[in-house]
């Protein structure tokens, strides 16, 4: 695995035709480049077990933004409790990072699985019983946040223990998929329960689905995974982690776009509720139709990104690019039609800036630091959030929700304009524009190239 300075792009990925090397009885050629780590059995359990549990977590988080914005009417709620929940990841984020490269993977995935699942099962208590208030929701958004601290880098890197490096991409490019699958199904469920039986019922059915992961992660053989070289207990971990990124270009850029992009680029909770609620005057049923539609154009960029053999960083800002153009079309959308639909192509290229961002920085890093560096990647995208969405909630409830959706696409575009800028800088390539077939053409091109030329 390299983890070469290079500004332009992550190592090349390229397929094994063959994983039955550890544990998978199943070829390449059966399951195709894009599902080619289904074939290691390990995986196909963790890969079974998360769609269960993604579809209950999806069911929750509608759910949940539903019920805070019928408990208070308001779009800023919403957005604290959004905020309540990725808190925890912008305070504490960089330890459980530490926590992950300390101990087995699979150990504390066990533990916090099984913490995910009774904050769910809390939360159906207290709907179904009628007590629900909505302090009640930010406490246990809080509490599932903490959790999630330890988690997420658990999760992202235990990944490359069960499938090796040389199928690292591929299966961090169907976990997405895994998770955007379950979104089209979890929002809709959600919308039939909340409109027929009631919010708690959907909170039960999450809190339930968690068994599913962990029956996966118990049925694991332990002698298939990856042997991966766990760091020793020590003081300046932390440290030696932030020095680790502060020196690597091709690290820290991505890590920086994302963070725009997840803290004010990411704030769907907040601009779909105001939307359906304020601008188009729809229920329940549409909000969950908007949420299916942009999931839908994420699995699509999903399963794009497990076929696609590199990672660019030249596509990560183009794509974070027109992720805030299309952002902004969609914010002054005059029919509910067309405001549905962008949000197809959103999902698509919203997703598609993630994957990219995360496996090229996986790649990219050595495998004693993954967990540090990826909690400090998990920290930036999701730890923005308690900045982002109460101020664009705020934004949203003050000055109306295209204001806030525009606001959000606006920053997104700025930052991709300035990254790019910069990797161009530090790669030795400059912006050159040309007129071709009458259409301005702007395109980054070697200094030594322009030099020549000119």
């Amino acid at each position: 695995m390299s983890t070469g300075p290079g500004a332009d792009s992550a190592p090349v990925h390229q397929p094994t035709l063959d994983t039955r090397g550890r544990g998978g009885r199943f070829s390449g050629r059966l399951f195709g480049d894009t599902f080619s780590s289904l074939g290691i059995r390990n995986y196909r359990l963790f890969f079974t077990g998360a769609i269960v549990s993604n579809t209950g977590t999806w069911m929750a988080r509608i759910t949940q933004d539903w019920l805070v914005l019928s408990l208070t009417g308001s779009a800023a709620a919403v957005g604290i409790t959004t905020a309540l929940q990725f808190l925890p990841m912008l305070l504490f984020g960089l330890y459980g990072g530490v926590i992950a490269d300390r101990y087995p993977k699979r150990r504390l995935l066990l533990v916090s699985q099984a913490a995910l699942g009774l904050c769910g099962l809390a939360l159906a208590v207290l709907t179904l019983s009628g007590s629900v208030q909505v302090w009640h929701v930010y406490l246990i958004a809080f509490l599932l946040g903490m959790v999630t601290v330890v988690d997420n880098p658990a999760r992202q890197t235990f990944v490359s223990e069960m499938v090796g490096p040389k199928q690292l991409r591929n299966a961090v490019s169907l976990n997405s998929a895994n998770f955007q699958s379950a979104r089209l199904i979890g929002p809709a469920v959600a919308g039939v329960l909340i409109a027929g039986v009631g919010s708690g019922w959907a909170f039960l059915l999450n809190g339930l689905s968690f068994l599913a992961p962990l029956a996966s992660l118990l049925l694991m053989r332990t002698s298939e995974l990856h042997k991966v070289e766990r760091a020793p207990r020590g003081k300046g971990q932390l440290r030696e982690g932030l020095r680790y990124v502060a020196g690597r270009p091709d690290l820290i850029w991505p890590i920086v776009l994302v963070g725009f992009i997840g803290t004010f680029g990411f704030n769907f909770p907040i601009w779909l509720t105001a939307f359906s609620g304020d601008v188009f005057h729809v229920g329940a049923g549409a909000y969950g139709l908007l949420n299916t539609l942009m999931a839908a154009g994420s699995l699509v960029g999903a399963l794009a990104a497990a076929r696609r053999g590199s990672t660019r960083l030249r596509m990560l800002v183009i794509t974070a690019a027109v992720f805030g153009v299309l952002e902004i079309a969609a914010a002054l959308s005059p029919a509910f039609w067309l405001f549905a639909l962008l949000l197809v192509p959103i999902g698509l290229l919203g997703l598609t800036v993630n994957i990219t961002a995360n496996s090229a920085v996986q790649m990219a890093t050595d495998p004693a630091m993954r967990g540090r560096v990826m909690s400090l990647y998990m920290m930036v995208f999701a730890g923005g959030t308690p900045i982002g969405a109460p101020l664009l909630g705020w934004v949203t409830d003050t000055y109306g929700a295209r204001v806030g959706f525009v606001a959000g696409g606006a920053i997104s575009l700025a930052a991709a304009v300035v990254v790019g800028l910069v990797l161009a800088r530090i790669g030795g390539l400059k912006v050159a524009m040309r007129w071709r077939h009458g259409h301005p053409q702007v395109r980054f091109v070697a200094r030594e190239r322009l030099a020549t030329a000119a």
